[in-house]
């Protein structure tokens, strides 16, 4: 039995649910509360010896690192999100890279300073939020360019690139991050979490977090 180890608002997390979903496996989904500190526990360290969400239980099997647990449960299961052949894999790994390292760490950065801060109890740093706003400027034009190309990230299809790339940008709403200058972006985003796997995890991220916080407010 596949267990999810996680937090909604974590968006590595979600990667992995979205793909679990997208694949169609049975799995059960532990709500590791990092605002509580559950993830520095002795029983989650064991999972993720730096105390992190997302880490996986598949059967006796421990694996973390969210990019690492979508391509195992994808190549477990030889599905075409994650292609055999040799290229069509290299371009689905080059644009997961790009979208982790480039975009999700921007929208990270925005994420944190517009919002989360306030919920992790750090302050808000200007710079941070400052840097996150021009990487995006920088490399939203690069993604969106790559979606006049092509339907999907890597090609015609959905793959993991285009899976990892909507988990990251789930905050952008949010965050105040205006997608309207990349409207191939924008029309893809609103497909994806249109989805069955997207809408198996919630309606939408923000609405989502706004529960959240209405809970943790009252």
């Amino acid at each position: 039995m596949l267990t999810i180890y996680g937090f909604e608002v974590s968006q590595p997390t979600n990667k992995v649910r979205f793909t679990a979903n997208a694949l169609g496996l049975p799995y059960e989904f532990k709500r590791v509360n990092l605002l509580a500190g559950e993830n520095k526990k002795e029983a989650h360290l064991k999972l993720h010896p730096a105390g992190k969400v997302p880490a996986i239980q598949d059967d006796d099997f421990v694996l973390f690192e969210s990019n690492a647990i979508m391509k195992y449960l994808a190549d477990k299961e030889s599905s075409s999100l994650y292609p055999k052949d040799r290229r069509r894999r290299a371009l689905v790994d080059q644009w997961i890279d790009f979208s982790t390292i480039h975009i999700g760490t921007a929208v990270a950065r925005v994420f944190v300073n517009r919002v989360a801060y306030k919920m992790m109890n750090v302050e808000l740093d200007e710079r941070s939020l400052k840097d996150g706003i021009g990487f995006l400027e920088r490399f939203l034009p690069v993604v969106e360019a790559q979606l006049t190309k092509n339907a999907f990230l890597a090609g015609p299809e959905v793959t993991l690139a285009d899976i990892c790339l909507l988990a990251h940008l789930d905050p952008v709403e949010i965050a105040s991050i205006d997608l309207s200058p990349y409207p191939r972006l924008a029309r893809w985003q609103k497909d994806l979490q249109a989805r069955d796997f997207y809408q198996k995890c919630f309606p939408s991220y923000t609405q989502m977090l706004q529960e959240m916080g209405r809970k943790m407010a009252s």
